[in-house]
């Protein structure tokens, strides 16, 4: 009876972490072109079970963009340049990369197991990689027009 209540508990807290909104599919033909001068960081991560109830602020150069939500992403434009992304758990775990004018970058937010809480891992991945990643995912950014 114990192991029951704990299983529902766990689904719960699963379900109610997880991002919720279109999916990818849905919004893809809305997400409008990169803007002359700028590029476009594409932030995501899956609907995975583990960690699910730690969802740190993402920052990229000092910024809050957003927040690492389980099956959601979500995307910014900037001008080239050096960037840095910064997701904070109980350790910072950082990923620098540099932006081009044009550009679009994909930053798969990974969990693991820390020494006292799971952590979330920012990891640069590639297009082909990223999209397939992506399509069952849900929209968690700034309104489309």
């Amino acid at each position: 009876m114990i192991l029951k209540k704990i299983f529902l508990l766990l689904l719960v807290v699963t379900v109610s972490g997880c991002a919720s909104g279109p999916k990818y599919t849905e919004v893809e033909s809305s997400i409008p072109t990169v803007e002359p001068g700028k590029g476009r960081i594409y932030f995501y991560r899956s609907a995975t079970m583990m960690g699910s109830g730690i969802q740190p602020e993402v920052n990229l150069n000092s910024e809050k963009v957003g927040d690492s939500q389980p099956g959601g992403f979500f995307f910014v434009d900037r001008g080239p340049g050096d960037y840095e992304v910064v997701l904070s758990t109980e350790v910072d775990k950082k990923l620098t990369f540099e932006l081009d004018n044009g550009e679009e970058n994909y930053v798969r937010m990974t969990v693991g197991l820390g020494v006292l809480v799971y952590r979330v891992y920012p990891e640069l991945v590639n297009q082909t990689q990223a999209l397939s990643e992506i399509q069952g995912l849900s929209y968690t950014g700034a309104p489309l027009k």
